[in-house]
C-alpha cells in the first residue's frame, strides 16, 4: 500500500512540474472539469490490513465557481472486502457509493497567484452507498454459526457516506491534469456485515486523470492607441524580359520522299490492310505540299510465300489501291501519280514480312518547316524593396 502510494505522488509530482508552464494572463474565475480516477481502497475491520486491499474505480463531474472553491458529483466503487482473522477467511461484495462533495482549492485560497504546479485541495462530502452480493459471507456464516455477523445482510445494504479527504492536483489552468486524492468515509455499522458498535470505515486512494474546460477569467485592462510603424517589405512590380523562343519557319527544298504502308499475308484490298487510312493520309498530307513533285507507287510481295504469278498479282492490286485512295479520296492529282509493280522479284526488306508492302516514292519541291531561335519581350514581375509607414493599434496594460 505505502509503495503503491509512493509511486502514484511521484507520478503527480512529475506531471505538475512538467505542466509549470506561463500561466494564462488574467485571474481565473471559473471552470469545469470531468475525471476518471483508479486505485484501490479498503474498509476497516478486525483482520490483517494488506488482506482486505482492493481495486476501485471513480468518476466525477464538477464546476470551480470561484477559484478556490467547488463542487462535484462523484461516484466510486467495485467491490470490497471483510474477513476473519481467527478462522483465516474472507469475503468480497460489491459496492458503488454516490457523493456531493465540497472542493477547497487550499493552494488559490491562500496565495494570490491563480496558476500552480500543484494544488492542495480539501475534500468534504456526503452521500449514499449501496452494497450488494454477500454471498461468500453467507457461506461462511453457514459454516461457523459462532460468528460475529448479527448485521449479515442479505440481498444489499443502503448506508448513508461522510467523507473527508485531500488531493494533489496538478496546474488547474491546463485543459489535462493528474491527481492523486486519498479519502476516508464514515459509513453504516451494517455495511461489512460485522458488529463494532461504531460506524465502519472505507479508505481509498485513487490516482485521477481530469479534463478541464470552460475556464473564465478576469481580464487584465489595457489602453489602446494608434502607432506609426515603419517596415521595409518586397513589392511585385511590372517589367517585361527577353527570352529566346522557337518559332516554325517555312520553306521549300528540293528533296526525295520515301514512305511505305505494310500489308498482311494474303492481303491486297486497301480498305482492308490495318491502319492503311492513317499511313496513306500521312502520304497525301506530305505529297501536298509540293507543286512540281511527281510520285511513284510500287507495289511488292514476299517471296517466302505464294509463287511469283500470284504475288505479282498481289502487288499490283495494292499498288493500285493505294493509288486509288491517294486521287479519289486525298484529291491528289492523278497526273503526278504513277503506279507500278515489282511482285516478288524485288524484296526492299531482309525481313520477309515487310516486303508485303507499298512503298510510295516523290521528288521534287517540298514545303519543309525548320525553327528557329528568335528574342522576344515578355511581360513579367520584379521585387522591390520599399518603405511602408502604416498604422498599428498598441495594447498598454494597466496597472491595478
Amino acid at each position: 500500500m505505502k509503495k503503491l502510494l509512493t509511486i502514484v505522488a511521484v507520478a503527480v509530482l512529475s506531471f505538475g512540474t512538467a505542466n509549470a508552464q506561463e500561466p494564462a494572463k488574467g485571474k481565473l474565475k471559473s471552470y469545469t472539469f470531468i475525471e476518471a480516477q483508479g486505485g484501490v481502497q479498503f474498509t476497516s475491520t478486525d483482520a490483517k490490513i494488506d488482506k482486505l486491499i482492493n481495486p476501485t474505480v471513480g468518476f466525477s463531474v464538477g464546476h470551480y465557481f470561484f477559484p478556490a472553491v467547488g463542487l462535484r458529483l462523484h461516484a466510486n466503487g467495485w467491490q470490497t472486502k471483510g474477513g476473519f482473522d481467527q478462522l483465516d477467511q474472507y469475503y468480497k461484495f460489491n459496492y458503488i457509493t454516490a457523493d456531493a462533495d465540497l472542493l477547497v482549492n487550499l493552494s488559490n485560497l491562500f496565495s494570490k497567484k491563480y496558476a500552480h504546479p500543484l494544488n492542495l485541495i480539501l475534500i468534504g462530502g456526503f452521500g449514499l452507498t449501496n452494497a450488494w452480493k454477500n454471498d461468500e459471507l453467507k457461506a461462511i456464516t453457514a459454516q461457523h454459526p459462532g460468528l460475529n455477523t448479527q448485521l449479515a445482510w442479505d440481498k444489499n445494504r443502503l448506508s448513508h457516506n461522510i467523507r473527508a479527504g485531500l488531493r494533489l492536483e496538478t496546474n488547474v489552468t491546463k485543459p489535462i491534469g493528474l491527481s492523486l486524492e486519498v479519502t476516508a468515509n464514515s459509513l453504516s455499522d451494517r455495511f461489512n456485515s460485522k458488529m463494532n458498535t461504531s460506524d465502519d470505515w472505507m479508505f481509498t486512494a485513487m490516482l485521477g486523470l481530469s479534463v478541464r474546460f470552460g475556464h473564465k477569467y478576469a481580464g487584465p485592462k489595457y489602453i489602446t492607441r494608434l502607432v506609426d510603424v515603419t517596415e521595409t517589405v518586397w513589392v511585385d512590380e511590372p517589367t517585361t524580359i527577353k527570352v529566346m523562343e522557337k518559332r516554325p519557319v517555312e520553306k521549300m527544298e528540293q528533296k526525295r520522299i520515301e514512305e511505305v504502308v505494310f500489308f498482311n499475308i494474303r492481303e491486297s484490298e486497301a480498305d482492308a490492310a490495318e491502319g492503311i487510312d492513317q499511313a496513306i493520309k500521312k502520304i497525301a498530307d506530305l505529297m501536298k505540299t509540293s507543286d512540281d513533285a511527281t510520285f511513284t507507287v510500287t507495289g511488292y510481295a514476299d517471296k517466302g510465300t505464294g509463287n511469283p504469278k500470284l504475288n505479282k498479282m498481289y502487288a499490283l492490286k495494292r499498288a493500285q489501291g493505294v493509288t486509288d485512295k491517294l486521287i479519289n479520296e486525298h484529291g491528289i492529282d492523278a497526273t503526278r501519280v504513277q503506279s507500278d509493280s515489282k511482285g516478288d522479284t524485288v524484296q526492299p526488306f531482309e525481313e520477309n514480312d515487310k516486303n508485303r508492302c507499298v512503298i510510295v516514292t516523290g521528288e521534287g519541291t517540298f514545303k519543309v518547316t525548320t525553327y528557329e531561335e528568335v528574342e522576344v519581350e515578355k511581360p513579367s514581375t520584379k521585387k522591390v524593396e520599399k518603405q511602408v509607414t502604416r498604422q498599428q493599434e498598441v495594447k498598454e496594460l494597466l496597472e491595478d
